[in-house]
């Protein structure tokens, strides 16, 4: 199916749409054609599998970029050149990988390569989870030389091409029926020579800095949750590309509320009496309001009540998990001689009935043992 229509027309998509529109629609519809979703369904299944594959391939810029140039042949086993013997074939194919992928030999440097990706752990209090916040944070990190602007060379200088390569950044060499190609060893596949290095950054193009940077904390981030922020990372040797920066986030533990999920977990001590009569308490949430739980006659400790709405928010959502508050029953411990008085009068009037449970339990050890 995926090899005969193609892969934009699959995905819903323009040709032209970026990478976040993709994936957007991508998500759409792996959901409507989910077999899940289409039990039994063979039409559907077969769906799911080709927008899969149409994703698989246009998600990657080097995958995307050979498509749109020749379409569902460049996948396919000789299909790129197209060439009838084995030795114009690989000629073909080499040619348009170095067109595509910029490998040097069809007139184009090498890219150089981009900055190391790089993490930084940040710890935020659950407040923060729920409502969301912005933040400052500092990294040390190497970043554009800005006395030769990431270029390596000494200001009022430049680089040279490399004469072992001629700028292609590898060379190739002939053995036999095969083309073995590898990088340059004269310029480490730069494709140039720096005669005179900057002496700020020592030829490298980047120097160590400490750097502040503004990062957006949405609402709804859980334990573990990853920010990127595209460009941030480490510099890439003599102005190529920089890498991304990868914030992990880590949630403090809460005095109070313990999480799982978009759902608010809280343990609420209350008097017997207040357990045996019913009533009402008050648990101020992370949102600011005030809940008023009702507390049913006769509950028992564990029981848990739900508040709907009242939890953690979901992450790029506009709904709310729940606040679970669940009781703990807390038997007195100091008792004024008028209460131990009046607990006395209520255990002799006990028939048994009061407490069924336990009245159930020791009615099952009698029969036991006699």
């Amino acid at each position: 199916m995926s090899s005969e229509i193609d892969y934009y027309e699959l995905l819903e998509v323009e040709r032209t749409a970026d990478a976040s529109t993709i994936k957007s629609s991508y998500r759409k519809l792996a959901m409507q054609f989910h077999p899940d979703r289409n039990p039994g369904c063979q039409e559907s299944e077969a769906k799911f599998k080709a927008i899969g594959e149409a994703y698989e391939c246009l998600k990657d810029p080097q995958k995307r970029a050979a498509y749109d140039r020749f379409g569902h042949a460049a996948f396919q086993q000789g299909g790129m050149g197209g060439g009838g013997g084995a030795g114009g074939g690989f000629g073909d194919f080499s040619d348009i990988f170095d067109t595509i992928f910029g490998g040097g030999f069809g007139g184009q440097r090498q890219q150089t390569r981009r900055g190391a990706d790089l993490r930084y752990d940040l710890e935020i209090s659950l407040e923060d989870a729920f409502h969301g916040s912005d933040t400052t944070i500092k990294i040390d990190v190497s970043t554009s030389c800005e006395a030769c602007d990431g270029s390596g060379a000494e200001p009022g200088t430049s680089a040279e091409t490399c004469p072992t390569c001629s700028g292609h950044g590898k060379v190739r060499a002939q053995q036999g029926f095969f083309v073995i190609e590898r990088t340059c060893p004269s310029c480490h596949g730069a494709g140039q020579r720096i005669k005179s290095p900057c002496r700020s950054c020592r030829g490298e193009g980047r120097v160590d800095k400490e750097r502040a940077l503004d990062v957006n904390i949405p609402a709804g981030v859980d334990e573990g949750t990853r920010i990127r922020l595209a460009g941030q990372g480490e510099a890439g040797p003599r102005g190529a590309p920089a890498g991304d920066l990868y914030i992990f986030l880590h949630v403090k533990r809460h005095p109070i509320f313990e999480r799982e999920g978009s759902n608010l977990f809280c343990r609420v001590p209350i008097s017997f009496t207040l357990a045996a009569l019913g009533g009402t308490i008050t648990v101020p949430g992370l949102d600011g309001i005030e809940h008023e739980i009702k507390i049913p006659s006769g509950i028992q400790s564990g029981k848990q009540l739900r508040q709907r709405g009242a939890g953690m928010p979901v992450l790029n959502s506009r709904g709310h998990g729940d606040l679970v508050t669940q009781i703990e029953v807390e038997t007195p411990t100091r008792l004024t001689a008028r209460q131990k008085e009046l607990l006395e009068e209520f255990r002799e009037t006990e028939t048994g009935e009061e407490c069924p449970e336990s009245s159930g339990f020791f009615g099952k050890l009698k029969g036991m043992f006699g």
